[in-house]
């Protein structure tokens, strides 16, 4: 058995670049300490400690659609929604190492895991 250190995801919106294309796949790696440590010596951190999830996000997604690199200026741009989408994100593969999730289906009462990393609820 291997160890997952990257986890897809699609962002419930998506990153709206200049020419007006949508990115929404992406992929989240694990965070290292450093990932962590590093955006405390941030001046922007410094100044506005909410800034932290912006540089920690930035460091963490190594891929956002067709996008080069996915920055700080990226992680700014993004609708709230998908930047909440994304904390959650984070931490549940970094805290409890899945993007699985347990549910309970509202109509017969199964419940059942998945991947809240690939596609969205109700998708197929």
């Amino acid at each position: 058995m291997s160890f997952q250190t990257e986890f897809q995801f699609t962002l419930p919106k998506g990153y709206v670049d200049s020419e007006g294309n949508v990115h929404r796949e992406g992929v989240m790696r694990l965070a290292t300490a450093m990932d962590e440590i590093a955006p405390l010596q941030d001046y922007r951190v410094q100044a506005n400690r909410a800034y932290l999830v912006i540089i920690l996000l930035s460091r963490v997604i190594s891929k956002l659609g067709t996008l080069g690199m996915v920055t700080p200026n990226v992680i700014e741009s993004l609708f709230s929604s998908d930047l909440a989408y994304l904390q959650d994100f984070y931490r549940r593969v970094n805290e409890e190492g899945s993007a699985m999730m347990d549910i309970i289906c509202p109509s017969c009462g199964h419940q059942h895991q998945v991947d809240i990393g690939v596609g969205q609820v109700g998708e197929s």
